[in-house]
């Protein structure tokens, strides 16, 4: 059972009364809720709302897939995914305590860790709504290559989740790999508990039943008077705040934080309009700036606590969401902004004919990193105080960096919030980009942003392309970096020429300039 309790906030009865006369309608998935507009893109996103009991359609495939993994001794599971393909299935192996190597990355230094010395024991799950995902294909493309030079068959080693009909459903089948189809009525945020939730979980050994079954029962009540989904959506939208904080420390469901700050940050961040997730370290972290925050485990420093299983929040938090978007009048299912991001990614690797960086000219350099900003100070420090000395609501930290390797960066989060005094996030780049990505460019135009890019110790090549993995991970934070200058936001990137002492350096200016 769900136990939603809005501690230090109120949700008028006009936004209750609102958004409870809809919930029947979003029930049986009324594409006309979120008006014209929208009507064409809800009209074939709104499946997930029958996921809990048309996924059951899955369990005998699911079975059968588990069982052959099994029989082949393949316990090594890795996901290439990015989005809404991957983190879903990382909350859940976080939350059963299973092991899931994510590889939702373009930083060779993260791929190469992720690589097992012994192949034989592994099995990729590919997974991509679209089919046509560049950093998913080029996951496909390096572990074919590798299973091939290992001397093992492909099709025993890899199993893909796709649409019907897309791209890599259609070169899969023709490879002989196995291939299981996900709805395509239902958006990549959205589809926790498609087949791109639920085949990476069976892999691992979830019993995924458990989770459909919790998601089924707490769907029952979201149309009733005490509806959780209505209440916490009815206290997002009272509260006006644009800043809400999560943090999962201490609860049953670790990981959930990122999984929803996709969900919220993408569904709602456009038209000028949204909430901002901010993920935070627990509940004592500076947090900084006006917003709420909210706690999954019982806690006196959180405005709403929500506690409840990992099916049931999958669920809620969706239909929150939906409602959300509802009561701004935006579209949650579409991601415009997104895909500008990409085009940008692709026009610079056109540019780079030689599959290579081109030299850029830095603000200020020195042995460590280099900066790219419109100040003309000569330190580190003076790069980062004209930075700060911009106005703005929130302050996005986007790591280009090495999940896993350089995890000593995200320490930038809590001091940058201490420091400015602003609402601050961190993503880990370019994971983000199909997250709070589409909320830095289409949400509310108050975000100062910081990139953080570096050397990589290692290059990979991607098979069948004419550039590497470090030069297509420049290219999406270039690219994205170009999106944000076009806005006329506040942007510094600094370039860790070696990582170690780069992000030493970064930590130790930004303690001081703290201090």
């Amino acid at each position: 059972m769900i136990r939603c309790d809005l501690k230090s906030v109120v949700a008028t009865e006009d936004s209750l009364a609102s958004l409870h006369a809809v919930t029947g309608k979003l029930a049986v998935k009324d594409s006309t809720l979120w008006g014209p507009a929208a009507q064409a893109e809800a009209a074939v996103r709104l499946n997930w709302i029958d996921l809990p009991t048309s996924s059951r359609e899955l369990l005998p495939q699911l079975d059968a897939l588990a069982a052959w993994a099994a029989s082949k001794n393949l316990t090594d599971v890795i996901l290439a995914g990015m989005g809404g393909s991957s983190l879903a299935p990382e909350v859940i192996a976080k939350s059963f305590g299973k092991r899931l190597t994510v590889l939702d990355t373009t930083d060779p230094d993260q791929i190469a860790a992720a690589t097992p010395a012994d192949l034989s024991k592994t099995i990729v799950s590919v997974g991509s709504k679209s089919g046509s995902t560049v950093e998913t294909a080029s996951h496909k493309a390096y572990f074919t290559e590798l299973f091939v030079k290992a001397g093992l068959n492909p099709a025993d080693h890899i199993v893909v989740v796709t649409d019907p009909g897309s791209p890599l459903d259609q070169s899969a089948r023709a490879d002989g790999l196995r291939v299981i189809n996900a709805d395509p009525h239902v958006g990549g945020r959205y589809s926790a508990l498609s087949a791109f939730g639920l085949v990476p979980a069976a892999l691992i050994g979830v019993d995924v039943s458990v989770l459909l079954d919790d998601a089924a029962a707490a769907a029952t009540t979201f149309t009733s008077p005490t509806s959780p989904a209505v209440a916490i959506a009815a206290a997002l939208l009272d509260a006006g705040e644009q800043n809400v904080a999560f943090f999962d420390a201490g609860s049953n469901v670790p990981g959930l934080s990122d999984w929803i700050e996709q969900l919220v940050a993408e569904s709602t961040g456009k038209d000028q309009k949204g909430r901002l997730p901010i993920v935070i370290e627990g509940a004592g972290a500076d947090i900084a700036g006006p917003g709420l925050t909210i706690a999954f485990a019982a806690s006196d420093q959180a405005d709403i606590v929500v506690e409840a299983s990992l099916g049931e929040h999958f669920i809620l938090w969706e239909w929150v969401t939906a409602l959300v978007g509802y009561g701004l009048q935006l579209d949650p299912f579409n991601q415009p902004n997104v895909t500008e991001a990409k085009e940008r990614t692709n026009a610079l690797l056109a540019e780079w004919s030689d599959g290579t960086v081109p030299a850029l000219t830095p603000a200020f350099e020195d042995d460590d990193l280099a900066v790219f900003s419109s100040s003309t100070s000569q330190s580190l420090r003076g790069q980062l105080d004209d930075f700060f000395a911009h106005s703005s609501h929130y302050v996005a930290i986007m790591a280009y960096l090495a999940r896993g390797v350089n995890d000593e960066i995200s320490a930038t989060r809590e001091l940058v919030a201490a420091l400015s005094g602003r609402g601050t996030t961190f993503g880990w780049g370019p994971r983000f980009l199909h997250s709070t990505g589409q909320f830095h460019k289409g949400g509310q135009h108050n975000g100062a942003f910081i990139q953080i890019t570096g050397e990589n110790q290692i290059d990979l090549a991607i098979p069948g392309r004419d550039f590497s993995f470090h030069t297509l991970l420049m290219a999406q934070a270039l690219g994205d970096g170009q999106a944000l200058e076009s806005r006329g936001f506040p942007l510094i990137r600094l370039h860790l020429k070696n990582r170690t002492r780069g992000v030493v350096r970064v930590l130790e200016v930004l303690k001081e300039m703290k201090a």
